[in-house]
């Protein structure tokens, strides 16, 4: 078994590393508590390819492996959760199902811009009675001349409020239930598109997440996704790798929480030594770093599945399971070793602890995962 990185995954994670902490770190607290969208530094992860890091270089990518991918996540995502979200759903959830299904039209036409930065995706499932029950869309769409006619409204949409494309999942039968979908690529200057709310988060505050309408909105035949009835073949596929990039951001999350805790240790004096001489705290300590790096290798395997072809759904359902949860648990324990000091906004931690619980949310909750997990081994 190979355990080392490639010179271009090391390098690929260096470069995340000095920009974040560069570009990224200084800000991030301020944009936590702001509320305040990062366009500054998503135009700058886009000039740096992190944008499109899997999309073939003809179409504006980066043409890196998913590995690569995972490492540029982890990394931006130590620095500010909400800056690896939008770029995780850019990357995965909009990226890759343009690639994958779409024409080459639609890659000239879409994907391109997306995969260089010039503009934003967004991934719109979720709807009001449409969460972990992915099939029960409510959203339709009807044939319109040579087009599609949309209506509906989606909850919950991470870039939703600004996303310049949106991939939409509409209901074009309810007779054939969940084969019935279709996907299609919406731009956001179609008329009858409107944002209806943001979101109020607890964490993740940086980023938007938005509820949209679609009212009458057209599409012309050149947006639709796929064939007839794989639109939700396409939204399950997408889901696959986007879990991958959710378990990255539940270990960048995890890194920068255990990695001030354990500074911490070793600076804080109680009863006159520091607070790391005690094994309540040592245990503490291991407990997170063993989580931590089990997490790594499980997605680490996930992305390297990934790259193999084939099927990876329980891969990165495990990734994302473990990942999310071990982040609860490391954030948790980081503000536990901090004391009255984690529960302040003054350190990291609590922003950390706050950032961590959408991990065992989004992309499918940790219940959802298992139900993966237990039907794939139960097949075995």
């Amino acid at each position: 078994m190979q355990f080392e990185f490639t010179e271009q995954q090391r390098m690929i994670r260096d470069m995340a590393k000095d920009f974040a902490a560069k570009e990224i770190v200084p800000i991030a607290a301020e944009m936590d508590e702001k509320e305040q969208f990062p366009a500054d530094v998503v135009k700058q992860m886009g000039a740096l390819g992190f944008m499109g890091m899997n999309v073939p270089e003809q179409y504006g990518g980066a043409a890196l492996d998913t590995i690569c991918y995972v490492l540029a996540m982890e990394e931006v995502s130590r620095a500010c959760a909400s800056c690896g979200v939008i770029m995780s759903v850019n990357n995965s959830l909009v990226c890759w199902p343009i690639e994958t299904y779409g024409t080459d039209e639609q890659k000239k036409r879409f994907l391109t811009p997306l995969a260089k930065g010039e503009k934003l995706g967004a991934y719109c499932l979720s709807e009001p009675n449409a969460g972990t029950d992915a099939a029960n869309q409510l959203t339709t769409a009807k044939p319109d001349g040579d087009g599609w006619v949309i209506n509906g409204m989606k909850n919950f949409i991470t870039n939703g409020a600004t996303a310049d494309l949106l991939i939409v999942f509409a209901q074009t039968n309810p007779e054939l239930k969940y084969k019935g979908i279709r996907a299609f690529i919406v731009e956001n200057t179609a008329e009858g598109f409107s944002v209806i709310r943001k979101e109020e988060k607890m964490g993740i505050r940086a980023s938007d997440t938005a509820q949209l309408a679609f009212d009458n909105v057209k599409v012309s035949a050149e947006q639709v996704l796929g064939g007839e009835g794989t639109g939700f073949k396409i939204a399950m596929s997408t889901l696959d790798g986007g879990r991958i990039g959710i378990a990255a951001q539940a270990l960048g999350i995890s890194g920068a929480a255990y990695e001030a805790a354990r500074v911490y240790a070793t600076q804080r004096e109680q009863f006159g030594r520091p607070i790391g001489a005690f094994q309540a705290i040592q245990w503490k300590i291991a407990d997170m770093a063993t989580r931590l790096h089990a997490a790594q290798l499980l997605t680490y395997r996930a992305a390297w599945a990934k790259d193999q072809g084939g099927r990876y759904s329980e891969e990165s359902a495990m990734a994302k399971l473990a990942a999310s949860e071990a982040s609860h648990f490391i954030t948790n324990e980081a503000v536990q070793i901090f004391g009255g000091n984690g529960y302040s906004k003054e350190y990291p931690v609590e922003r950390h602890f706050r950032d961590a619980k959408i991990t065992e949310i989004y992309e499918g909750t940790s219940e959802a995962q298992r139900m993966v997990i237990s039907a794939m081994e139960l097949k075995k």
